[in-house]
């Protein structure tokens, strides 16, 4: 058991902390991951002081070799952590005193746990940002696969879930690779805000010491160090601009996993996703469930609370530091364990996926889907564009009266009588196959087009 004196922070204090409220603000769990970063920093700390003068070069030595041997522990996972000591930091910092004497308690001097915890999740979250980048490179290169290996099926593309206009398979592929190159330019985005240095700015007003907070920037990889110490302690935007990037993320990969979850449906029957990423049913046997895709639809909106969270928590603090700031330290942790995670594994899935093409050519030959080229058809022939989207939906209403599927079974005669200037050559754009071949031109569904834009995909995340 803890004596008085070492349960409290200072003299000052004349009561033990209540080992309630001890537990309640207690972080290890989330400092083991910014650890090392925490070791990283205080390396480059005592180098600074002691370029400064302000601890003696063999001071200096001492301490870069106890935080080695202290990472070495970490690595091995024989680090003694002890919780009553709160933090990372504070555990380090005893861990070295006991290593190498006297010395290790000049570790801390220019410096707060202000700055050094800014300055570890600053670390620790840069380093997660280009894993993730790598992830989302992963992912794209997958989709791009896809897109190329099924550039010429046909498939139904639709608006309102309804059938629209006939697009192919690799083109839809394309339009998730899209949408992950801008998640990527946004993680390039969080990473380049985030990497300015908080080191040297203390407690909240600086230091009184000859620091060089340039030098330890530049040391630990940031592009500068801060503009104003206040800020550098209190600011956690880049939390909220990770989570937010993290959301955009789970959004898009929860788009894509609503259509894997309908396109395996019997209804649709476009695709069978790998029995690794599926399970069963505990009592129907015929069960096959993409249950990939239903969890990760679910984590986008934990990530998406996390986002909601981490903005809610700033939103009220004063400045310089409070407290609170602790508590954005598992929204970050978390967003990107489970965007990683989720990103990783839809990586994996998606080669599993088997694509029909049959199934997705017979569903893109229901709903009238070359409505539209047959509009496109009338105004080369002279009508107005909107004089000959009246006709054509005209045309669809015989069709359906007749219970005709596709517009290619009315006769021409029964077209004429809406449309005179119709003629024998229109069957040839009233087919699935006329319809995508037209889209021929940059960002088209036409199969040449979706290979050349798969080419300059892969080549842009090279």
């Amino acid at each position: 058991m803890r004596n008085q004196k070492e349960a409290t922070w200072s003299p000052l204090f004349k009561e033990a902390v209540s080992r309630d409220f001890e537990s309640f603000h207690e972080c290890l769990d989330q400092d083991k991951r910014i650890a090392l970063h925490d070791v990283a920093g205080s390396k480059v700390h005592a180098e600074m002081l002691a370029r400064a003068g302000i601890i003696a070069p063999e001071e200096n030595a001492a301490i870069q070799t106890g935080l080695d041997q202290i990472a070495g522990e970490m690595r091995s996972g024989t680090f003694e952590w002890k919780p009553e000591l709160e933090d990372v930091h504070t555990n380090v910092e005893n861990r070295l005193t006991a290593l190498i004497g006297d010395a290790g308690k000049k570790l801390h001097t220019a410096r707060s746990r202000n700055d050094q915890v800014a300055t570890d999740i600053r670390l620790y979250a840069r380093e997660q940002l280009d894993l993730l980048k790598d992830d989302l490179k992963t992912l794209i290169g997958a989709f791009v696969d896809l897109a190329e290996n099924h550039a010429d099926a046909i498939m139904p593309g639709f608006t309102h879930l309804q059938v629209a206009q006939p697009v192919t398979f690799g083109h839809h592929m394309m339009a998730y690779a899209e949408m992950f190159r801008r998640d990527l330019d946004r993680v390039g985005a969080a990473r380049e805000r985030l990497n300015v240095s908080p080191l040297g700015a203390a407690a909240l007003a600086g230091s009184g010491y000859p620091i060089d907070p340039e030098y330890s920037a530049s040391r630990l990889g940031f592009s500068r160090s801060f503009d104003n110490s206040l800020d550098a302690v209190s600011d956690r935007d880049y939390v909220v601009d990770i989570c937010s990037a993290g959301s955009i993320i789970m959004g898009h990969l929860s788009r894509f996993s609503e259509e894997v979850i309908l396109w395996c449906t019997p209804m649709f029957d476009f695709i069978e996703v790998g029995d690794q990423f599926c399970t069963g049913s505990s009592i129907m046997p015929q069960k096959r469930n993409p249950d990939l895709a239903e969890l990760v639809r679910g984590k986008a909106a934990r990530v998406i609370g996390n986002l909601a969270f981490s903005a809610a928590l700033m939103k009220s603090q004063p400045l310089a530091f409070n407290k609170d700031q602790q508590e954005s330290k598992p929204p970050l942790t978390d967003t990107f364990e489970t965007v990683r995670a989720a990103v990783s594994v839809t990586a994996q899935m998606l080669p599993t996926i088997k694509v029909k093409h049959e199934k997705m050519l017979s569903a893109a030959n229901q709903g009238y889907s070359t409505a539209t080229d047959l509009a496109d058809y009338l105004v080369r022939a002279g009508l107005p564009f909107r004089d000959a989207h009246h006709a054509v939906a005209a045309i669809v209403g015989a069709a359906r009266d007749k219970a005709l599927p596709t517009l290619s079974q009315l006769s021409l005669a029964d077209m004429q009588v809406f449309a005179p200037s119709i003629r024998e050559d229109v069957f040839e754009v009233l087919t699935v196959e006329g319809s995508v071949a037209s889209r021929d031109h940059k960002g088209g569904t036409a199969p040449r087009r979706v290979k050349e834009a798969a080419r300059a995909v892969r080549q842009a995340i090279a």
